[in-house]
């Protein structure tokens, strides 16, 4: 596995104890299907929470939340559906939203932390 890889899954994995202290509830993680892939589906209260994580060394080349532009919401929404439809019982009577979590520092397990909610 390349650094970038072992970086972007330590990421996810600071990206996910975050979100547990803050009461969400991780339902899936790296979650597939042939549209892409979804780095982690939470929930908390009525919202079902599609979570795309980016993992930086730096802002030197721009914020982790620029990454995700107008063709990445796009599909992100689009398998945000994909994953609803796939798991009925856990999106039922669920609002559906995106964020962003941004892991920005040398060593992901210390880095720091950005949540961006409800991405639109």
């Amino acid at each position: 596995m390349a650094d970038k890889d072992v970086r972007g899954r330590a990421g996810e994995e600071r990206a996910a104890a975050h979100l547990q202290t803050l009461g969400y509830e991780v339902l899936d993680r790296n979650w597939r299907c042939r549209a892409g892939e979804i780095d982690i589906v939470a929930a908390r209260g009525r919202d079902l929470v599609v979570v795309e994580v980016k993992t930086r060394r730096t802002t030197d080349f721009g914020h982790p939340f620029e990454a995700v532009d107008a063709r990445k919401r796009d599909r992100l929404w689009r398998l945000s559906c994909a994953w609803a439809a796939a798991h009925p019982d856990a999106s039922r009577y669920r609002r559906l939203r995106l964020d962003v979590v941004g892991v920005i520092g040398d060593d992901p397990a210390t880095a720091a932390i950005e949540h961006l909610e409800d991405l639109r």
